[in-house]
Order: C-alpha cells, then structure tokens, then sequence
C-alpha cells in the first residue's frame, strides 16, 4: 500500500498541476481575442532598411488581401513619454486600430473603435497601473493627458490581466491610439510591423504569404520578411506543456510499476502462508475459480487502498499548488473528475494485473498436497 500511495500522489500531483496550469495559461491567452498573423521585415538581411514597412503600404497590403483579411493594422511598439499635470513617466506603448477582438475587459470607459481611426481622434487607452499612477483612484476617463506632448483624451482603462506573469509579458504599463493618431501626430516613420486579422484563421499562413507577395512588390524581391503566428504560438505552447506534464506522469508511474511488484511479492508470500487454508477450502467444496477470486479480491482491495489516500494526498498537493501558481498565471481550473478517474482506474490495473499471478498460482494447488502442506 505504500508503494501505490506514493506512486498515485505522484502521479496525481503531475497530472493536476500540469493540466491546471495548460488551462490556466490557455484561458488568459484566449482572453486576448483573434490572434493575428503578424509581419515584420527580417532582421537577418544584409540590409533590414530596405524592407522597412511604411504606413503607406498598409492600404495596399488590404486590398491584396481582400475579404481575406478582417483588417489590417499598422503598429509602433516602443517606449513612449506620457504626462499629466506635472508627473511624467515612460512606458511602452502598443499603437492599435479599430479592430482589435479581445475579450479583454475595461475597467473604465471604452477601446477604441473603427471611428476614432478613420479621424485620427486624439484619443488613447491606458493599463490599470498607469491610470493609477497619474490618477490614483479617480477616474481616467475624461481626462486629458500628453503623450510626447500631444494633448490625448482618456477613453477607455483595461482592467488588469489576471496573473502577474502575463502582465510582464504583454506590458503591464501601456498606453494605446489609434495608429492613424500616432502617424500623424507623434511618429511618421517606419512601422515597427503590421498585424493582420484574417476572417478565417485557418486561412492564416496563406494571409501572410499574400502580404508578404505584396510588400515585395512595392520594396522589390529583395526585401525579407518574417511571419508570426500569435495562434501557432499559443497551440505550441499548449503542446509543450502536454507533453511535459505526460512525461513527469510517465516518470511518476514508474513507482507504480514497482508499487505493483510489491503487491504481487507479498500476495505470493500470503498464498504460501495460508497454503492450508487453501486445501481445506478446496476439500469442502470451493472451486478453482473461487480461490483465484478471493485472492484477487485482496490484491485490487490493496491496490485500490493505496491508490485511493495517494490520492487524497495527491489531490492536497495540487490544490496547494495550483493556489500558487494562481497568482502568476491567473485562475486555474483543477480536473477533478479526470484526477479520480486517473487514480481509481490505475490502481485497478495495477491491482489487477499484479494481483493475476498470485491468484492464479493458488487456484491450481492441489488440495491433497496443499493439506499435507
């Protein structure tokens, strides 16, 4: 019973961690919405400048791709100074167009949308700690606050990401506009790259081959260029930690393996301890059958003893962990049900597939000499 409590609270403990932090991480990147398909001059070229992206090309670039594409979205992604009254700080900024799916919720007011675009609105979003810094616990919204020293309304405060580790990854401190805004008013150079929305992501490589086909047309075959998947990403990802957490599993069954050979070592010692027990059966009538059964029965009691308070223990590990690591990946479902199915359904086998051979080897004893023994 030892041997398949620690191995089933090993077990158990892999298994639900990693599959509570795959959902964990793939619910907060699913709460950013469509991923786009993201284009960005090479780096690795002779010489990156020849491939630089303009805004010009952005309208170009959407009517190649048609109906394929939802949108496309010129982006600058760099330190920005913002100001109001007499703080000032830099933060990074992330440039956005109308169309920008998230499900990302606002604390306070609006996103942007497809009008503030069109006109170039002097308008901007904030991150929750940077409207908290200029602002405290008054409202953002409403608000005017200079970014490079352009006057911008406050429309809009994303509430924070759930999961301190995803507010490092994305930028924590942030400040959005229209990237028509940006152009016209803080920055007319080259864009850093363009995001596009394709209206089928499964469509999504043959969008950015067709931008790319488009921006070597207008830069000249020379130009290089890299695409990114956002959505490849986050599937890789998911992948990655799937296979991790099966493999730590495979790594924990192995206790089990050695917790199964303990069972059928002390089941075969029992069958020789009660050798007599098994010819006076026998003698009074129990079939074969009935004594392969009954042995049986004790090997997959144990094993099913053992597995279930390893996983009880199990199940208190994960429950600690998962309460951890929630603060860095934000909430994390636990599976429960896949947990005790996983614990039961393995102490069974094991209990049933070690317990085989002890059985087995007292149902064919032979009365006479099992008395005598």
């Amino acid at each position: 019973m030892l041997g398949m409590i620690i191995g089933s609270a090993a077990i158990i403990t892999v298994f639900g961690i990693s599959h509570a932090t795959t959902s964990g991480i793939s619910s907060t990147l699913t709460s950013f919405g469509t991923q786009p398909v993201v284009v960005i001059p090479d780096p690795a070229q002779d010489d990156p400048t020849l491939a630089q992206i303009q805004y010009r090309d952005i309208t170009p670039v959407a009517n190649a791709l048609g109906s394929l594409a939802v949108e496309v979205i010129g982006q600058w992604q760099r330190p920005t100074q913002i100001s109001f009254g007499n703080k000032s700080d830099h933060v990074e900024t992330f440039e956005v167009g109308g169309y920008q799916p998230d499900a990302l919720v606002m604390a306070q007011g609006r996103k942007i949308d497809q009008q503030d675009v069109d006109s170039a609105a002097r308008v901007c979003v904030l991150t929750e700690d940077v409207a908290a810094e200029f602002f405290g616990n008054n409202p953002a919204v409403g608000n005017f606050v200079h970014v490079n020293g352009m006057p911008c309304q406050v429309i809009g405060v994303y509430a924070q990401i759930k999961g301190s580790f995803f507010n490092q990854i994305a930028g924590s401190s942030a400040v959005g506009m229209p990237f028509t805004t940006f152009h016209n008013f803080i920055y007319a150079g080259a864009l850093d790259f363009i995001a596009i929305y394709p209206s089928d992501p499964g469509q999504a490589t043959t969008v950015a081959h067709l931008a790319i086909a488009e921006l070597q047309h207008i830069h000249g075959p020379q130009a290089k260029y890299v695409e990114q998947n956002a959505a490849n990403i986050v599937s890789s990802f998911e992948s990655v930690l799937n296979v991790v957490g099966t493999g730590l599993s495979a790594i924990g069954g192995v206790a089990l393996l050695v917790a199964g050979i303990g069972i059928m070592n002390i089941m075969l010692v029992s069958v020789t301890e009660r050798t007599r027990e098994i010819g006076i059966r026998k003698a009074i009538g129990a079939s074969s059958r009935d004594i392969a059964i009954q042995f049986l029965m004790e090997a997959v009691v144990l094993a099913l003893l053992g597995g279930g308070i390893g996983m009880g223990i199990g199940l208190l590990i994960t429950i600690g962990g998962v309460a951890l690591l929630s603060k860095q990946l934000g909430e994390m479902l636990i599976p429960y049900l896949a947990i005790i199915s996983l614990a039961l359904g393995f102490s069974l086998i094991v209990g049933t597939v070690f317990g085989t051979y002890p059985a087995l080897r007292a149902a064919r004893m032979d009365p006479i000499e099992a008395l005598r023994g």
